[in-house]
């Protein structure tokens, strides 16, 4: 990971799942638990759940009404923010990142939330993990009608918490949300290399990547 040029950095834009939290919980919400419930909910195996259900993912990846549990409510005919709540208790923070968002505050740093979770995700995970406190702002792609990977959430971000593209660092695991934000201008862009801590370690292509957020702590401690 390269050394950043913190004295010229005043924000920073984190996501949420994959990069402050463990992204287990949604891989296995989505991959494992959801199939389970829908098998039940409509009497077929777990194979016809899945051969249902993927292709709807996969339909859906990337626009916002994929992050929004009413869509996923309506679409599958289940509660899907009370199946979360049967799982949260693999909701948890990717190892020291309470640290590194410590160093970002006493660096005095702005620090914006960004994600894509729908409101009712957004409020599941700061229930069970104390996240609100470290963040000038918790933003919702939700509240703008537009996905991170929408050059208008963008935008609409930039109306609603100023900042420098130019002085601004973004760290986010999804690609394809990195670029979005590269074409806006973002100019520090760092990926996470495990967003799952219970998956191996995946390509960030053209972005370097976060391995351990100790080694942000130690910058900013140092800064260039």
């Amino acid at each position: 990971m390269p050394t950043l040029p913190w004295s010229t950095i005043d924000t920073v834009l984190l996501d949420m799942d994959g990069t402050l939290l463990d992204l287990h919980f949604d891989n296995h919400f989505w991959l494992e638990h959801l199939p389970e419930r829908y098998a039940s909910h409509h009497g077929i195996d777990r194979a016809q759940a899945e051969a249902e259900l993927l292709p709807l993912f996969h339909e859906h990846a990337g626009q916002l009404k994929w992050y929004c549990l009413d869509f996923w409510s309506a679409e599958l005919g289940l509660d899907v923010a009370l199946l979360k709540r049967e799982v949260d208790h693999l909701i948890q923070l990717r190892p020291h990142a309470d640290t590194f968002l410590a160093a970002l505050r006493s660096a005095g740093k702005r620090v914006a939330l960004i994600t894509n979770a729908h409101r009712g995700s957004l409020s599941l995970k700061l229930e069970k993990v104390e996240l609100a406190p470290w963040f000038d702002r918790l933003i919702s792609s939700h509240d703008y009608g537009f996905p991170k990977e929408d050059q208008q959430f963008w935008f609409a971000l930039q109306q609603e918490f100023p900042f420098d593209p130019a002085r601004t660092l973004f760290i986010d695991d999804s690609l394809p949300i990195l670029r979005s934000a590269r074409q806006f201008g973002v100019a520090h862009l760092l990926a996470v290399e495990q967003p799952d801590s219970r998956k191996p370690a995946k390509a960030t292509e053209e972005f370097a990547a976060v391995v351990d957020y100790l080694e942000l702590v130690g910058q900013l401690r140092s800064p260039c």
